[in-house]
């Protein structure tokens, strides 16, 4: 939400958009402040795309009000371009081109000055740790490279809001990492960052705000550790050696739920250390049949089950 006093740096209400006689966004407000991150989550064909495809001008949405950097949508489509950058799920890099000449393009595209478009350049390629490898073709890039450079490019015309669009999909962990750093620089430097990613990991560590789309509504939203509170207390996973001691230990266990394929018991708890020692209690003799044991707390993953009933966080993608 944004503080008292300080214009938003998007705003939606009433935002609508169909195809037909499907609803894709059905009544979505937004209040996202500068210099911070948003990210929306929801399964697959919740409106996650459509969204942002409109926020960016690329939609026109059948109703509702939206103001992206204080530019009306309606009224004022180029100047809401004028404000932002979009970095999608694919790289838009030229392989065939090196990193300098990638961002040479977009230095020309934005209309900067030679000398201008140099140090930019220079400035983004330090940045985003890119200087070694300016000259190299971008066929040679990992995947991380190659994201980072799509964004040094998105960012070479100095917008004040960025959409970035699953930043580190195919990225190894480190890359990952990397990229986090990067964003909460821009953030540090008064950057807005709309997030879509299907990792709920990285809405985690990144989002200072979240929203939950299902079929074209917000079902929840706020600072990651409200939504974890949505879900109440936590679980022990107890994993057991052999079919037979779980079933004995889940006839102990009345509120636990079965996963007999894995041999898993999942016991609901208050996720306290106390409620772990009651339920090996209750356990008594069967623990030397037990291979593993544990105590899960509420995350975001547990959210996004029981909001979506989407039984595979990882699909929280690109619809």
């Amino acid at each position: 939400m944004t503080a008292i006093g300080q214009a938003p740096a998007i705003r939606v209400s009433g935002l609508r958009k169909s195809y037909g006689d499907l609803l894709v966004v059905d009544g979505i407000d937004l209040d996202i402040a500068p210099g911070t991150v948003f990210a929306l989550l929801g399964p697959n064909g919740a409106g996650k795309t459509t969204t942002v495809n409109i926020l960016t001008t690329l939609l026109t949405p059948d109703a509702g009000e939206v103001a992206v950097g204080g530019h009306d949508l309606r009224t004022d489509p180029a100047g809401i371009r004028s404000a932002i950058g979009v970095t999608g799920q694919f790289s838009a890099v030229d392989d065939l081109l090196t990193g300098f000449e990638n961002l040479r393009l977009m230095a020309d595209l934005n209309h900067l000055g030679r000398d201008e478009g140099r140090r930019r350049i220079a400035d983004l390629l330090e940045r985003f740790e890119l200087t070694d490898a300016a000259e190299k073709y971008v066929a040679t890039y990992s995947g991380g490279m190659k994201r980072r450079l799509d964004l040094a490019m998105t960012l070479m015309g100095n917008p004040r809001i960025v959409f970035l669009d699953e930043p580190t999909s195919g990225v190894d962990p480190r890359g990952r990492r990397t990229m986090w750093t990067i964003v909460r620089d821009l953030v540090a430097d008064g950057i807005t960052i709309f997030l879509t990613t299907q990792y709920l990991e990285e809405a985690d560590e990144l989002a200072n705000h979240i929203a939950m789309l299902d079929h074209g509504r917000i079902v929840a939203e706020g600072t990651p550790a409200q939504l974890k509170r949505l879900v109440p207390g936590g679980s022990v996973r107890i994993e057991f050696t052999t079919a037979d001691a779980l079933e004995n230990a889940a006839a102990r266990l009345a509120s636990a739920r079965r996963d007999p394929e894995g041999l898993v018991l999942h016991v609901p708890t208050d996720g306290g250390i106390a409620s772990l020692r009651a339920v090996l209690d209750q356990l008594n003799g069967a623990s030397a049949d037990v291979a593993d044991i544990g105590l899960h707390t509420p995350d975001l993953d547990d959210v996004f089950l029981s909001l979506t009933g989407q039984a595979d966080p990882r699909k929280v993608a690109t619809q």
